[in-house]
């Protein structure tokens, strides 16, 4: 076993809500064994207000988050990924960048909590939702280690 964490970079196509929340979730569930990226193929160039107030609601720290283009994380110099995955159907379809070490790709796909519509509450209920879901593959991800991704 090695010392060396698993690099995860999370995709979907504005990096405001569903990869912040799965980089968010793998960092804090994979117990230092995991360290995970997010990035988006058409960044927003913000994350989604209610992506940090279900994070912190949920007790994660909301500091240091960001919209950023994968290309961040195409360059010779980028964390090398042992595993990408793609949380939106958009992302999933895309041609991505080549990755330095030809990581493992796989695609979970989620709701946009983004689309939601209605009241501040409704619209958080909807984040509730998709954060849970993310919450339940990540650690079934963790469960099974990066070889088994597919399985997820």
């Amino acid at each position: 076993m090695t010392d060396t964490p698993i690099n995860v970079l999370v995709l979907c196509t504005g990096n405001s809500a569903r990869s912040v929340l799965g980089e968010c979730l793998i960092n804090a569930l994979g117990g230092g064994r995991w360290k995970a990226y997010s990035a988006g193929s058409r960044p927003v160039g913000r994350v989604n207000p209610l992506s940090l107030e279900i994070l912190a609601e949920k007790g994660h720290s909301t500091e240091g988050y960001r919209s950023k283009s994968w290309d961040e994380f195409a360059r010779p110099d980028a964390p090398r990924m042992d595993l990408v995955i793609t949380v939106c159907d958009n992302a999933a379809g895309e041609v991505c960048p080549i990755w330095p070490g030809h990581p493992a790709k796989v695609h979970l796909g989620f709701p946009d909590p983004a689309d939601a519509k209605g009241s501040h509450e409704e619209q958080l209920a909807e984040f509730r939702k998709v954060y849970a879901m993310i919450e339940a593959k990540v650690r079934r991800l963790i469960e099974l280690g990066p070889d088994r991704a597919a399985e997820v």
